[in-house]
C-alpha cells in the first residue's frame, strides 16, 4: 500500500474539539445487529462510549446471530425435513442451534399435519424450542390465545402466535399446509415446489430415504413408499402387500386338476385329490379315477414265506418255491437248471454313446475323451478339467462342458485365437468417452480437456467446470466472473476501470493523464480509484498560498501560510501558522485485519526519549474525521526526527469522501508555541482494487 508523505514545517496551532453526544441504547443495539449482519465476530467489538452501550451492542449482536442460525434450521425443516448436523455449516455451537430449530420446527409441522394442538402441553421443550414448534405448527385457538396472554405475564410460560398472525392462513392457497405468515408447507412424503404453494411427491426410492432391506425392492407411492421382495414366493403361494407369502387355496379357486370322481383337499403350497369311490381289494385308483393293480410283491415287505418267491398277479399275488438263485450279472437258463452270464451290452444301452465291453458277471464302458468310467455306478462320468487342472488350461476363466471345457475372459479382455489366452480389448476404439479416452490393460480411462471435469455419476461424461462457483472463484476475477463452456471470463465496472492483459485484473483508468476529464482550467484533476476529482482549494482569510516544494507529489496539494495585516491582532496571536490541503485515493480494504498506514507526517524536530528542559516536542491529534472514528494518528521516531503516522483503524465501505483534519502541536516548556494543520481529503473507492 503506497503511503503519502507530507512534509510540514514548524508552523502549527491548536483547534479545540467539540463535545460529542453519546449514542442512545437503540443506536447501540442497531450497531450490534449491523455488526452481526456484516459477518463480524460478536466477541470482538469496537470501543464504546459507555459500559451499558457495550453490553447492549454485544447482546444485540449475539441475538441477531442466533436468529439467523435458527432461521436456517426452520428453512431446512420446511424444504427437506432432514435435520442432520452435517447438513449445516459453521462451528459446532452454530450447527447445534440450527439443528435444534430444525427439529422443533419439524415437531410443529408434524403436529399440524396430524391435527394436534400447537400448545404442546406437558412437554418441557424450553422457550426457544417451544416458540419455534408453535410458529411452524401454525395453529391457534381462543384457549391458546388466552395462554399466550398469560405467557406474556409469566416469563417461564411459552407464548404462541396471535390471531392476526394466523389470519394470514385463512386466504392462503396452500395445497396442503399453512404455517403462518402466509407460508406454505407439505405433509410427510411431499416437498414444497418453487412456487411456494404446491406440493410434489418425494421419490424416497431415488433419494435413498427408505428403509428397505437387502432382498427387497423399493417402490415409490404417492406421499410414501413400500418395500417388495425381489424373489417370488414359489408355486402354490402369492405375494401380499405386506411382503408375506400366503398359501393359494386351489380348491376354493377351482384351479386344481382333480377329476369328477375325486375330491380336492387344499394343502400348504399345493392340493390333494381323493377318490370319491374305492376300488376292490388288490387295486388302487390313479389320478384319473381308473383302478390299477397293486404290486403286492413291491408294496408289502416279504409277503411270502422264507424260501418262496413272490409273483404278482392281477388283483393279487402268488408265492412260488425257490429253486436256483442267480447272482447279479447272471440269470437262469430257459430250463431253469443253471445260471448263465448276462451280456449287458446286448441287453440294453447301458453305456449310452460310449463303447461297451461285456465281462463275466458284469460289464465295462469304454468312455470317450473327456469322460472317465465309474466302477461303482457303471457309468461314464464327465471329467471336470477346470477342477483337475486349475490355472493350467485357461489364462482367465475356465468353464466345464460335457466332455470338454471352454475358456472365457474377464471384462476388458477377449479370447485369443488359441482359445485359451486373453487379449486386452481397446475400448477407446468404440469412443466410450465424451472427450478423451486412454486405453489401459483390461479397461479404459476417460479424461477431460481443460475447463471440464469427469462426471462422478458415470465416469464417462465431461461436465463443464464452473470456475466462478469454485471455493476460490471469488478471487479469480477482480470484479465479476462469468462462466463459459470450458473456461470463464472476467468483467470490470462499467466506468473507471479497464481489463488488464491477464484477462482477470481490473486496472484503474487515469482520466487525468488521458485527458478525458471534465475539470476546468482553474481546477486540478486528481485521479482516484475508478474515477477522478476536480479540485480547487482556497486559502482562508489571513492566509496566502505558497509555491509547492519539489517533494510534494500531487498537483492538488495547496499550502497556505499566515499573511496578517499589521493591525490585525487576532491574526498575529493565532497559533496556526500553516494549513496544508492534500488528497488521497484509497480502495475499500477487502481483508481488514490490522491498521493500514495511509499518510506519514514528517517534521524537522529531533526525537529525544528524554528531552531536556526547554526542548521542543511535537504532539499529533485528529481534529475531525468520519462519524465512526475510523482513523487515528500515532507518534513515531524516524531517522532521529519526530514523525506522525495517520492510520485507518476500522474498515470503511466505499464509495465515501472523508475529510481528515490533523493538527501538529509544537510544545515548548509545556506551552504550545505554534500549530500546523493538515487537511487530508480521502476518496475511498467502492471496490477493493
Amino acid at each position: 500500500m503506497a503511503r503519502w508523505i507530507i512534509f510540514v514545517f514548524s508552523w502549527c496551532g491548536v483547534l479545540l474539539g467539540q463535545e460529542i453526544k453519546p449514542p442512545s441504547l437503540e443506536e447501540c443495539c442497531q450497531a450490534g445487529r449491523n455488526h452481526a449482519l456484516e459477518g463480524q465476530d460478536c466477541t470482538i467489538l469496537p470501543f464504546m462510549s459507555s459500559h451499558i452501550c457495550s453490553i447492549t451492542h454485544q447482546q444485540c449482536c449475539q441475538s441477531a446471530v442466533r436468529s439467523s442460525l435458527c432461521d436456517t434450521g426452520v428453512k431446512m425443516a420446511h424444504e427437506q425435513g432432514a435435520c442432520e448436523r452435517p447438513f449445516f455449516q459453521g462451528a459446532p455451537w452454530e450447527t447445534q442451534i440450527s439443528e435444534m430449530c430444525c427439529d422443533c420446527c419439524a415437531l410443529g409441522l408434524m403436529a399440524a399435519s396430524q391435527g394436534m394442538s400447537c400448545r404442546f402441553q406437558g412437554l418441557l421443550l424450553g422457550r426457544d424450542c417451544a416458540h419455534t414448534a408453535q410458529m411452524c405448527c401454525g395453529k391457534n385457538t381462543t384457549e391458546e390465545v388466552a395462554l399466550t396472554k398469560e405467557a406474556t405475564e409469566k416469563p417461564d410460560v411459552v407464548t404462541t402466535e396471535t390471531p392476526e398472525e394466523l389470519n394470514s392462513c385463512r386466504d392462503s392457497n396452500c395445497s396442503q399446509l399453512c404455517v403462518g405468515d402466509g407460508l406454505c408447507a407439505c405433509n410427510d412424503g411431499y416437498q414444497l415446489q418453487k412456487d411456494g404453494v404446491n406440493c410434489a411427491d418425494v421419490n424416497e426410492c431415488l433419494t435413498g430415504n427408505h428403509n428397505c432391506i437387502a432382498g427387497q425392492v423399493c417402490i415409490n407411492t404417492e406421499g410414501s413408499f413400500r418395500c417388495q421382495r425381489e424373489t417370488s414366493c414359489g408355486t402354490g403361494y402369492e405375494l401380499k402387500d405386506n411382503n408375506s407369502c400366503q398359501d393359494i387355496d386351489e380348491c376354493a379357486l377351482r384351479t386344481h386338476n382333480c377329476g369328477a370322481d375325486f375330491l380336492c383337499t387344499n394343502t400348504e403350497g399345493s392340493f390333494r385329490c381323493h377318490p370319491k369311490e374305492r376300488c376292490t381289494d388288490g387295486y388302487i385308483q390313479d389320478a384319473v379315477g381308473s383302478c390299477i393293480d397293486i404290486n403286492e410283491c413291491v408294496v408289502h415287505t416279504s409277503p411270502c414265506l422264507p424260501g418262496q418267491t413272490c409273483i404278482n398277479t392281477m388283483g393279487s399275488y402268488m408265492c412260488r418255491s425257490n429253486t436256483i438263485t442267480c447272482g447279479r450279472g447272471y440269470h437262469l437258463t430257459e430250463d431253469g437248471t443253471r445260471c448263465e452270464d448276462v451280456d449287458e451290452c446286448r441287453a440294453g444301452n447301458v453305456c449310452g454313446d460310449h463303447g461297451c465291453v461285456n465281462l463275466v458277471g458284469s460289464y465295462r464302458c469304454e468312455c470317450r475323451i473327456g469322460f472317465m468310467f465309474n466302477s461303482i455306478t457303471k457309468l461314464c462320468e464327465d471329467i471336470n478339467e477346470c477342477r483337475h487342472y486349475p490355472g493350467r488350461l485357461c489364462s482367465h476363466k475356465c468353464d466345464n462342458t460335457e466332455g470338454s471345457y471352454q475358456c472365457s475372459c474377464t471384462t476388458g479382455f477377449k479370447l485369443a485365437h488359441d482359445g485359451r489366452n486373453c487379449e486386452d480389448v481397446n475400448e477407446c476404439e468404440a469412443n466410450p468417452c465424451s472427450q478423451e479416452c486412454a486405453n489401459v490393460y483390461g479397461s479404459y480411462q476417460c479424461y477431460c480437456r481443460r475447463g471440464y471435469q469427469l462426471s462422478d455419476i458415470d465416469g464417462i461424461t465431461c461436465e463443464d467446470i464452473d470456475e466462478c462457483a469454485l471455493p476460490t472463484g471469488g478471487h479469480v476475477c477482480s470484479y465479476h466472473c462469468f462462466n463459459t463452456l470450458g473456461s470463464f471470463g472476467c468483467t470490470c465496472p462499467p466506468t473507471g476501470y479497464t481489463l488488464a492483459h491477464d484477462g482477470r485484473t481490473c486496472q484503474d483508468v487515469d482520466e487525468c493523464a488521458a485527458g478525458v476529464h471534465t475539470c476546468s482550467a482553474s481546477q486540478s484533476c486528481f485521479n482516484v480509484h475508478g474515477g477522478f476529482r476536480c479540485l480547487s482549494f482556497q486559502c482562508p482569510p489571513n492566509f496566502r498560498q505558497v509555491a509547492l516544494g519539489s517533494r510534494v507529489e500531487t498537483s492538488a496539494t495547496v499550502r497556505c501560510v499566515t499573511a496578517c495585516h499589521p493591525h490585525n491582532t487576532d491574526c498575529l496571536h493565532s497559533p496556526v501558522h500553516l494549513i496544508t490541503h492534500t488528497v488521497l485515493s484509497l480502495p475499500t480494504f477487502r481483508d481488514f485485519s490490522e491498521p493500514e498506514e495511509i499518510v506519514l507526517l514528517r517534521t524537522s524536530t529531533a526525537a529525544n526519549p528524554a528531552p531536556p528542559p526547554g526542548a521542543m516536542e511535537v504532539f499529533f491529534d485528529i481534529l475531525s474525521a468520519d462519524e465512526h472514528s475510523s482513523f487515528d494518528v500515532v507518534k513515531r521516531s524516524n531517522f532521529g526526527t519526530i514523525m506522525g503516522v495517520v492510520r485507518q483503524v476500522k474498515p470503511v465501505v466505499g464509495p465515501q469522501d472523508i475529510e481528515l483534519e490533523v493538527s501538529m502541536n509544537y510544545v515548548k516548556s509545556g506551552i504550545i508555541s505554534h500549530r500546523n494543520v493538515v487537511i487530508i481529503h480521502v476518496f475511498i473507492s467502492e471496490f477493493w482494487f
